[in-house]
């Protein structure tokens, strides 16, 4: 039994936790180093799994994702086929928002009733979104001053690594992870140490849906470590990041001396909020506060 926002009880049922290692080319397994970590309810300070800590398996998800973008079908499906791979994605990920949601409230001491009824709903969402944008990625035919043809054509860049903050785990696994499979991309994506949890069960639903494996591959550890070696691993082509800008520019710094590799960040998120003497500070106090989470 948890209190939702409004304060009125709702029953959820703790789910058995599945799955706790490293996803990669489409099999869950122990890191290398036979290595875990406690993961901890926030709720009580429980420990409610190991969680594998991998650290050199980074370099094992990232030639899985290498092999898949050069010799896999997922760059090379029919824009619409990918569209419809990721539209089923989708519809598992609402069959089972239930215990997605569950793991999210018992992973990062959200409240059930919010990730239930918006977050796991928006992940949704997001795929269905860039789904459709799958086949509608166009390059341009461009008038020339001579009698030449010019275009543009849009091609996928490659491997991308995603790293994941705790805060809102779901959709920021959506936000990163369906672009990147609209445009053709394979991916690494390394979560936050404190909520894996609702990353691993994503993966496992990828594969459900035939997303194919070595597509999306889920390593789970600490940001020095695995984090460390993600943004500075020399067959990684991109990096997105969402979290602190210390670690924001340690990632440009590792991606800048390695492969030049492109870095894309979210940083902080902490916006300065103006307001004047004459507001209704019942009304803005709680502005203020979604602004500053």
């Amino acid at each position: 039994m948890v209190q939702s926002k409004d304060n009125s009880e709702v029953n959820f049922t703790i789910p058995k936790i599945k799955f706790t290692k490293l996803f990669i080319n489409g099999e869950f397994m122990d890191s290398v180093s036979g290595n875990t970590f406690e993961m901890i309810d926030p709720r009580n300070e429980d420990i409610i799994a190991r969680i594998a800590e991998g650290n050199k398996d980074v370099d094992l998800a990232v030639k899985a994702a290498y092999e898949a973008f050069d010799n896999g079908p997922w760059p090379r499906l029919a824009p619409k086929e990918r569209r419809k791979i990721m539209l089923k994605f989708a519809d598992l990920v609402l069959e089972h928002v239930e215990k997605i949601a569950a793991l999210d409230a018992m992973d990062a001491g959200k409240l059930f009733s919010a990730v239930k009824t918006l977050e796991v709903p928006n992940v949704a969402e997001v795929l269905c979104y860039y789904a459709g944008a799958a086949d509608k990625i166009h390059g341009m035919t461009l008038k020339m001053s001579s009698e030449i043809q010019g275009y543009t054509l849009f091609k996928p860049i490659g491997v991308v690594g995603h790293i994941i903050p705790w805060n809102f785990l779901s959709l920021l696994f959506a936000y990163k992870v369906s672009p990147t499979l609209a445009a053709g991309c394979t991916m690494v994506v390394k979560l936050a140490e404190q909520t894996p949890l609702s990353a691993l069960y994503y993966a496992y639903l990828a594969k459900q849906a035939a997303i194919p494996d070595g597509v999306i591959n889920v390593v789970t550890g600490f940001g020095h470590t695995t984090g460390a070696e993600l943004s500075s691993h020399m067959d990684v082509d991109k990096i997105s990041f969402t979290g602190s800008i210390e670690v924001g520019r340690l990632i440009m710094q590792a991606a800048a001396t390695r492969n030049l590799k492109s870095v894309s960040v979210e940083l902080e998120g902490k916006l300065p909020f103006i307001v004047f003497d004459d507001v209704d500070v019942d009304k803005v106090a709680p502005l203020a506060f979604d602004g500053k989470i």
